[in-house]
């Protein structure tokens, strides 16, 4: 099912990702860093069940033209299950553990944080062997779903986080982010400068990428909505020097 949801201003889910970590960070007696411990925050701090099962036989849906999922997971918010696609287990494929990390994070953080009081205004005491809501490709402009990635962004890539990460890349990198400094006064430095800046965007995502476990596509999304990479066409490049946030 489509669940329907209010609209929520995305400040205030940031604001509650950040909560549900410092609230996991007080519990634990530790300090949350890079990459997220996002299986003991589902699991243990929120105590919700997580299994795999192949959830297009489960449904009857197929998957995509290359044998891939077009559902990477279910939740049913009455009794706190989480499954996930056994095409995103870890164990058993562990070069996608990212997509498997961010799915667990849009179920157990988004999903479960945002969408469970929810659940009796719409399913009452109906049948729950179903699944509240099931994350399908197809759905992925949905509101609901919309709100659940913003929340597993904001989860695995916190603000502070990445912010301290990228003025970081900018320490251990000098000369890729601080030739945009230069001012800039003809065509055909400004052509060079942009190339390098894209040139480079694309080496910040891949390094926070890996600091956060989280997939490039995943960590670029983030940069832009935090205002340091700006997106021309297809191409990506540096907006904001990490400077500007010590």
């Amino acid at each position: 099912m489509t669940l329907r949801v209010p609209y929520v201003a995305d400040e205030t889910i940031e604001r509650d990702a950040e909560a549900l970590l410092a609230q996991y960070a007080h519990a634990q007696g530790v300090e949350v860093k890079a990459p997220i411990p996002i299986e003991d925050i589902v699991e243990k701090h929120l105590k919700l069940r997580v299994e795999f099962d192949d959830l297009h036989r489960l449904f009857g849906v197929p998957r995509n033209a290359f044998g891939g999922p077009n559902i990477f997971g279910a939740i049913w918010l009455e009794t706190g299950q989480i499954c996930i696609d056994e095409s995103l287990d870890p164990e058993e494929y562990p070069s996608i553990e990212e997509f498997y990390r961010f799915t667990l994070a849009h179920e157990g953080g988004g999903h479960w944080r945002q969408h469970r009081f929810l659940v009796n205004t719409v399913r009452g005491f109906a049948d729950t062997q179903q699944p509240t809501i099931v994350c399908r490709t197809s759905q992925a402009k949905e509101r609901v779903e919309f709100q659940a990635n913003l929340y597993a962004s904001c989860l695995l890539m916190p603000r502070k986080l990445v912010m301290q990460a990228w003025c970081q890349f900018g320490r251990d990198h000098p000369g890729v982010l601080r030739r945009q400094d230069r001012i800039v006064n003809d065509t055909e430095d400004e052509i060079l400068r942009r190339a390098f800046d894209r040139i480079h965007a694309e080496e910040a995502v891949r390094w926070l990428a890996v600091q956060f476990f989280v997939s490039p596509t995943a960590m670029r999304i983030r940069l832009e909505r935090l205002g340091l990479l700006h997106r021309e066409g297809l191409k990506t490049r540096i907006v904001a020097h990490p400077a500007l946030f010590f």
